[in-house]
């Protein structure tokens, strides 16, 4: 019986393991903000302080799936805008680009940054690219701590839009249509399980992201 209950203790720790090892945002973040995309990094980094490997190594980091290993006070959340442990993809926020190099917050804590030679050109997305490609594949969520006026749904991309509608709380699904800017398009199967299609604001003029792909 001893047995039995201590594996059912490890099965149990393992898949916390498993969950915690996800890196995925859930509420509004008011730091780092003025950000371009995403890169999609591997398990070894080494940061410049320009975009030259003739300059200064600022930071070498090594994680793995579970853990940053080198430098032992950073953390994947500090490290990454977005983990899934499942696809190992890893995702850091862009601050600066170049054709062969991207400048990369390294630290969402500290807003600390460096510059990370791109292994390939296809690795960067802007975040209407990312949205795009994950919120339509994915569909969004409102995240905790975004204003209330994210819920109106207008009939244009103008703040100052007739709201043609509202989304009561958080919908099983938000699905995107289109992005045009700081808008998008999207549909919303609501409380009353009718399809309601209007525009949202999924970000504010000076890059606060209210939405996020879906991933969990």
């Amino acid at each position: 019986m001893r047995k039995f209950f201590f594996t059912i203790l490890l099965l149990f720790m393992l898949s916390c393991n498993v969950f915690a090892a996800n890196v995925i945002p859930d509420a509004v973040s008011l730091n780092n903000t003025n950000t371009l995309g995403v890169y999609q990094v591997g398990h070894s980094l080494v940061l410049y302080t320009d975009p030259d490997e003739r300059s200064q190594v600022k930071q070498r980091i090594i994680w793995t799936k579970d853990d940053v290993v080198i430098p032992q006070n950073l953390k994947l959340t500090d490290l990454f805008v977005l983990y899934l442990e499942n696809k190992d993809l890893a995702l850091m926020a862009v601050t600066d680009e170049t054709d062969e190099w991207v400048e990369v917050i390294y630290d969402n804590s500290t807003g600390q940054k460096g510059w990370i030679k791109k292994d390939d050109p296809y690795k960067f997305n802007t975040w209407m690219n990312f949205f795009s490609m994950y919120g339509r594949k994915y569909g969004l969520t409102i995240l905790k701590g975004s204003p209330e006026s994210v819920n109106n749904m207008y009939g244009s991309t103008d703040d100052n839009a007739k709201v043609i509608s509202t989304i009561n709380k958080q919908p099983d699904m938000i699905n995107l249509n289109v992005i045009r800017g700081n808008w998008m398009l999207v549909t919303v199967v609501d409380v009353d399980r009718t399809p309601k299609t209007g525009y949202i604001r999924w970000r504010s003029d000076d890059g606060v992201k209210y939405l996020f792909p879906k991933f969990n």
